[in-house]
């Protein structure tokens, strides 16, 4: 019997596979993204713009609350900018390092991996993109339009990114310096957004060293 609707709908039939091509794809796509890891050591080199914004697609396909897709993403290529929002960050950063605004458990926890005031990679890449989260929408007559689950919609659709980007080879990291309101400012963004994440994109360099490090195994993460 037809389903009746007050709004549209279109059919929806999701590809189905045998169950072991179904594992053998899940085992693939799991160690596929196993190999990923954060990248603090980039390359130079120049990346075609058009992975980048394959990678913003990507990313706005995840779901979101209500449909509303309450993200924004900043593509950054030009050098001065790059440098301003480095020279901003580190000003945060030394203030997190060097005047004791991280606390020490914190700084142990970091201490792993070895990271510091110094954010070079932000003017090595030859991008930079910045998540902003809509707090609320804005109606062509300045009226507001609530938004709901931001910060759950906008963490996803960032996991789509970072998973496109690898996908095609590239390397990112998740770089929240805090407070971040300097991308605001740079970035020329309306009061409705607020920064969620800075990401450097870019070849990994070919001499980088990541943190030896090991993910929780399967029982540890599944009950």
């Amino acid at each position: 019997m037809p389903r009746e609707h007050s709004y549209p709908f279109i059919p929806y039939r999701p590809t189905r596979y045998l169950e072991d091509e179904m594992v053998a794809r899940g085992r693939e796509f799991y160690e596929h993204m196993d190999r990923r890891r954060s990248v603090r050591f980039f390359s130079d080199e120049p990346v075609p713009r058009e992975c980048v914004e394959l990678a913003i697609r990507a990313a706005n396909t995840a779901p979101s609350g209500a449909h509303q897709q309450p993200w924004k993403f900043i593509l950054i290529g030009d050098p001065e900018t790059r440098r301003r929002i480095r020279e901003a960050a580190e000003v945060e950063e030394r203030k997190n390092y060097e005047e004791g605004r991280l606390t020490p458990e914190w700084r142990a926890a970091l201490a792993p991996l070895e990271t510091g005031p110094e954010k070079d990679y932000l003017e090595t890449v030859p991008w930079l993109v910045v998540c902003f989260a809509e707090k609320y929408g804005v109606r062509p007559d300045g009226t507001r339009v609530k938004h709901y689950y931001v910060n759950e919609s906008v963490g996803i659709a960032c996991g789509f990114f970072i998973a496109a980007l690898h996908a095609m080879g590239l390397s990112t990291l998740t770089h929240t310096p805090n407070p971040m309101a300097f991308l605001s400012d740079i970035c020329g963004r309306p009061a409705n957004e607020r920064p969620y994440i800075l990401f450097p994109v870019g070849y990994a360099a070919h001499d980088a060293e990541v943190p030896d490090l090991a993910r929780k195994p399967l029982p540890e993460v599944m009950t």
